[in-house]
């Protein structure tokens, strides 16, 4: 089964390549680093911007969805407006876009 992890937190103003730079650290730290469980590292991650300066990190794992899995930590307080939103999703479909 894969799940995806999402982790959606807003920088301060004008801190949003900041955050970003951190979260980025924080993502590859997981795709490095063994986790508990004999669960690997994540099959894939993706890391986005948005106006706002407003980052978003989605990992997906080869995992139950209620699997225990590490998961990108809170920034430090200074760095964010509020505190970071985390959603769990169990993959339905896959599709690949066609070439062409």
């Amino acid at each position: 089964m894969t799940v995806a992890l999402m982790w959606e937190a807003r920088a301060v103003e004008g801190r949003g390549a900041e955050l970003l730079a951190w979260a980025r650290e924080r993502a590859r730290e997981l795709a490095d680093g063994p986790t508990g469980g004999g669960v690997g590292g994540p099959v894939r991650r993706e890391c986005f911007r948005a106006p706002q300066d407003r980052v978003l990190v989605i990992t997906w794992w080869d995992a139950a969805f209620d699997a225990e899995l590490p998961e990108l930590p809170e920034p430090a307080a200074e760095l964010v407006t509020r505190a970071v939103h985390r959603w769990r999703f169990e993959s339905v479909e896959s599709v690949a876009a066609s070439a062409g």
